[in-house]
């Protein structure tokens, strides 16, 4: 199965990091699964909305303020990802504490970064 990343707050808006992540996902080979407030598509890869179940999620980026994200920690440990990223302006140290107890990885990290170091 390939392992996918999720981008949570995902955004047909080009100036949003979370557009920006996707495009460079896709450009890396990775294989993309993108869930936003709109539906709408980033080149190949669809904004879904709601809660749709996924599989084979090996990393969600988050692009949602910790203010928002109370609706999506359980939907998050439902799809038992191996890691979540937190990109600068999302970290909440209940969810990650959350995350940690379930055995998932927790990253304080900037997905655009990783990815241009090579460390993604």
């Amino acid at each position: 199965m390939t392992p996918y990343t999720l981008v949570l707050g995902a955004s047909e808006n080009p100036t949003r990091y979370s557009h920006l992540a996707i495009k460079r996902l896709r450009q890396h080979g990775h294989a993309v699964y993108a869930l936003g407030l709109r539906p709408g598509k980033v080149d190949d890869v669809i904004i879904q909305t709601g809660h749709p179940a996924f599989s084979g999620v090996d990393t969600v980026t988050l692009y949602i303020g910790p203010s928002r994200q109370d609706d999506i920690i359980e939907y998050v440990l439902r799809l038992q990802p191996r890691r979540v990223i937190f990109n600068p302006g999302t970290e909440n140290e209940k969810f990650e504490q959350k995350l940690k107890e379930a055995g998932i990885l927790v990253e304080e990290a900037c997905t655009l970064v990783m990815l241009g170091t090579g460390q993604y």
